[in-house]
């Protein structure tokens, strides 16, 4: 499996993460500071919270997906080692963040942070979570949200990208999966309307899926070809 990774936009991303962080801890240190020193300034020392709990929230966002290794491109890069070169996977560089291409179609691969014991409801048509870090469900980046809704994102992102960037290409209809990369998640059988996956899963799933015709496969090449390469981002 070939690997095309925008190294430079990760790089950023973890700068942006690590200054936010220690902005918000300053902006905080500030409103400590008047909380004590000059507790009448009531606006200043609210205002600074407000700030700096903003400021974590961009900065744990940021961290967790740029910052702390192994991150969710990283992940996804060791769960699909050893796939045939006939595959690539894209990192940042192709309308979605993860893009998977190869004998069994081009698929939008969607991380999910969330931890804990994950089912599907489906009279709800949503994904359920029991258990889970309560610190980073306070902070939003632990909760299960809507993993099923984020796929149709992606999808409709993946879409318009194709139709802005490879027209002429007759591309097979893409799907997603949901990859829950918590290691302490706990996935249970489903019949959800997409397909998810623990990380560590992932290979397996993509080899049992059914593969194109020998037609489809030289028009996913096409795409390939057409999309960014490693070079494009030394």
């Amino acid at each position: 499996m070939k690997i095309v990774s925008n190294e430079k936009l990760i790089k950023r991303n973890k700068k942006i993460g690590q200054i936010t962080t220690m902005a918000a801890l300053a902006v905080l240190g500030i409103g400590l500071y008047f909380s004590f020193a000059q507790p009448e300034q009531i606006t200043i020392t609210f205002g600074a919270l407000l700030i700096g709990f903003l400021l974590t929230q961009v900065g744990v966002f940021y961290g967790n997906r740029w910052g702390r290794s192994p991150r969710p491109d990283e992940l996804i890069s060791a769960s699909l080692k050893g796939l045939e070169d006939k595959y690539v996977l894209y990192h940042y560089t192709a309308g979605i963040p993860h893009l998977l291409t190869g004998p069994t179609g081009i698929w939008a691969l969607v991380p999910a942070t969330a931890g804990g014991k994950i089912t599907y409801d489906e009279g709800k048509g949503r994904f359920r979570q029991k258990g889970g870090n309560f610190y980073m469900k306070i902070f939003g980046q632990d909760s299960i949200g809507r993993p099923e809704l984020d796929a149709q994102y992606a999808l409709t992102d993946l879409k318009k990208s194709f139709q802005k960037n490879v027209s002429e290409l007759d591309l097979p209809e893409p799907r997603a999966v949901l990859i829950f990369t918590n290691p302490k998640a706990e996935l249970e059988p489903s019949d959800s309307p997409v397909p998810a996956v623990t990380v560590d899963k992932l290979k397996d799933f993509i080899r049992k899926q059914t593969k194109g015709s020998s037609e489809e496969f030289e028009v996913i090449k096409g795409l390939q070809k057409a999309l960014p390469g490693e070079s494009t981002f030394e």
